[in-house]
């Protein structure tokens, strides 16, 4: 297995028949058409809403005998449920309506940040159990100190979410950095000051948990999958996402899949080299994209001989700078400004290499949209080749410093989408009442 790990992809686009793979020996494998077809049905309600048995059987080309089938395995799984609703049919019975369930099933993301850590869990219904961020100053304190604290965070969300009736199933932890994902060990994470830290072993252990699945993920990667599932870009097939707090990262989205890149490391757009007089940034280089736009560099640009406490949260802090801002601090406006144009430096590299169709802008740039966003659509028709014609829409986040932790979350709905197999009956026995 490659560093990129098994799960590459966001939610497939349209609709696609399972197709029966062959083993070395030339046998069908039936297991594989099973888990496909389980999946297909699964992903049908959870996209599309509720629908009869007839209906998912027309709307996947699958015979009715095996939808019956299909309906049976995921109802055990705790999956999906009969609503209790019937719809008249032309001729025979009403039929029964079949909808998602997932209420007895829980999934959690962690995150790690250079400021703060969070976690986010819901059920697999969509039902919001836990939402907490804390500020916390990640490189004063080792990284067992770190992950120590967030794995008691970890537990406490584990405590909710068994309080509401919901069983884990799965966790995922974003940390902004180079992430070997198939071993859950952050390579590299500068803005931390980690290196060849096991992040998930060690939380998979302080949260003795030892049945659910623990994976680690870059932290830009999981913000740019959640904005294609749920934000205010979803479903744009080509999409770059930016993210603006102490570091700034990225990811791509290129025909409706993220570009992970040969070792999974694509997406560290924030150390692009674009000031070679600039100052030196956390990896060691000088002129590093995110040492212009960084939340750091806006804070020390605004500050002056006002400086705001570092140990505020992040939204607080920034709320002061736009504030100031308003009221017409000449600092502060003019911080805005010079991040503005820098990011539009960095973004009009983005555009002329991989022609989104949306430039989507996270963290602090998103709650200071209003400063910011037309700055660098400005600047962008400028400095893309294309220019207008690119049609490259800029867009704030309406996720903002939420994005990763709601896509760590999301990562794990997005597996049992995908495989739904995974989910043991016994974990969902609570869930399959109508």
């Amino acid at each position: 297995m490659g560093r990129s790990g098994q799960y590459d992809a966001p939610r497939p686009s349209g609709l696609q028949r399972a197709a029966a793979t062959n083993d070395p020996g030339g046998r069908s494998d039936s297991a594989a058409v099973r888990r496909n077809n389980l999946s297909l049905v699964l992903r049908r309600l959870h996209d599309h809403g509720p629908r009869s048995r007839a209906a998912i059987a027309a709307e996947t080309a699958l015979n009715k005998a095996t939808v019956s089938s299909l309906v049976g395995e995921l109802m055990a799984r705790g999956l999906i449920r009969e609503t209790g609703r019937r719809v008249e049919g032309v001729v025979g019975r009403p039929a029964q309506l079949i909808e998602l369930d997932g209420a007895g099933l829980g999934v959690l993301g962690l995150e790690v940040n250079v400021d703060y850590l969070a976690t986010y869990a819901t059920d697999l219904a969509g039902r919001v159990l836990v939402d907490r961020r804390v500020s916390f100053d990640a490189v004063a304190h080792t990284p067992a100190v770190v992950l120590r604290r967030l794995a008691g965070m970890g537990r406490s969300a584990l405590a909710a979410m068994s309080r509401a009736g919901a069983r884990p199933i799965g966790v995922t932890v974003a940390v902004p950095g180079l992430v070997d994902v198939a071993a859950g060990q952050v390579v590299l994470a500068p803005n931390l000051h980690w290196s060849d830290v096991p992040v998930g072993a060690r939380i998979a252990a302080a949260l003795g948990v030892d049945d659910v699945p623990v994976r680690v993920e870059n932290e830009a990667n999981l913000a740019a999958l959640a904005e294609y599932w749920q934000g205010a870009e979803a479903g744009t097939s080509h999409l770059v996402y930016v993210s603006g707090e102490i570091g700034v990262g990225g990811g791509v989205i290129v025909d409706r899949r993220l570009l992970r890149g040969a070792d999974g490391f694509s997406g560290e757009v924030g150390h692009m080299p674009v000031d070679p007089a600039g100052t030196r940034c956390g990896c060691g280089r000088v002129g590093c994209w995110e040492t212009t736009i960084g939340f750091a560099r806006l804070i020390a640009l605004a500050g002056g001989d006002r400086p705001i406490d570092p140990s505020r949260d992040p939204e607080e802090r920034l709320a002061e700078v736009v504030t100031r801002a308003a009221a017409g601090d000449a600092r502060a406006a003019g911080a805005f400004d010079d991040v503005g144009r820098w990011l539009a430096v960095g973004a009009a590299i983005l555009v002329n290499l991989f022609n989104p169709k949306a430039l989507v802008l996270g963290g602090y740039f998103a709650r200071a949209a209003d400063r910011i966003v037309p700055i660098v659509t400005r600047e962008l028709t400028r400095l893309a080749l294309a220019g207008d014609a690119a049609g490259c829409r800029v867009t704030a986040s309406a996720l903002g410093f939420d994005a990763a932790v709601r896509g760590a979350a999301g990562l794990v709905v997005e597996q049992v989408l995908d495989n739904p197999a995974a989910v043991s009956s016994s974990t969902g026995a609570t869930s399959q009442s109508a």
